[in-house]
């Protein structure tokens, strides 16, 4: 098995996705992208680049097993839960002054952010007036999400962040257990709506109060990092919020003059006008 690839072969097989998928990953940082099409070779036993290429060309049912390696696959219930505890302190007073609230989850993966932002909002009173939008590229994530169903060994470390987080009560209050599986509540559910969206190729398609992308610019590189900020941008209402991962910024962005700081250790922006 090669060590390495090539820059050259990395943007043929993007582009190749690209015409052939209508997925553009062409704007992705190239280093995690390099470690994450070497684990694509070994997992499809090919020699090169140019072999998988060759694979996901001919062979539709190889791109959804490719697609979980380009796309990040990582979360959990109220995952940094001082985060949503600074949720729930500085932005929540605030969006309960709304009659009623949108929300943007962007890369909402297999659905564990959309469903900690629907628990909060139920615990202060505000989940029945909220349309939470989810969106993913990957249609297998966002199948998952839907169903609301996790392994049931995950809730000892999800309780424990909702308690940090916050939380009100319990959380078991928000999921039943089945053999050993968590599946969540269908009071969550009828408020989240997911759906397939790229931050690389498509347009806003709501008006919202809150947007959250925690940890998924980082995987951008700065043109699409600038696209995604100007979308979020454009998404929110006058004085909504942004909240970005941990190791995110607008600082050095083209858009950084739309956002004030609401929290710089938590990475959460309100825009400014």
């Amino acid at each position: 098995m090669r060590l390495d690839i090539s820059d050259a072969e990395i943007r043929q097989l993007l582009e190749t996705l690209y015409q052939r998928y209508h997925y553009d990953f062409r704007q992705y940082a190239s280093a995690s992208l390099k470690r994450r099409l070497l684990q694509a070779l070994t997992h499809f036993h090919c020699q090169t680049l140019a072999q998988l290429q060759e694979r996901v060309s001919s062979d539709e049912s190889a791109f959804p097993r490719l697609l979980e390696y380009l796309t990040v696959q990582v979360s959990d219930l109220f995952r940094d839960p001082e985060f949503f505890l600074a949720v729930r302190t500085q932005v929540i007073p605030l969006l309960a002054t709304y009659p009623s609230l949108k929300l943007w989850v962007a890369g909402c993966s297999t659905g564990e952010e959309a469903y900690s932002y629907a628990i909060l909002l139920a615990e202060e009173g505000l989940l029945e007036r909220t349309r939470i939008y989810a969106t993913d590229i990957n249609d297998g994530s966002l199948r998952k999400a839907q169903q609301g169903v996790y392994s049931l060994d995950r809730m000892k470390q999800f309780t424990l962040n909702h308690r940090t987080a916050g939380g009100h009560g319990s959380l078991s209050d928000y999921y039943h257990a089945a053999k050993d599986s968590a599946v969540m509540a269908p009071k969550l559910k009828q408020h989240i709506t997911f759906a397939d969206h790229s931050l690389a190729t498509d347009s806003i398609f709501s008006e919202v109060q809150l947007v959250s992308c925690r940890n998924v610019l980082i995987y951008f590189d700065r043109t699409l990092q600038d696209r995604s900020l100007g979308l979020f941008n454009d998404a929110l209402c006058r004085r909504g919020f942004l909240c970005l991962g941990t190791k995110e910024s607008v600082r050095f962005s083209a858009h950084a003059h739309r956002f004030q700081e609401i929290s710089s250790e938590q990475k959460i922006y309100r825009r400014v006008d």
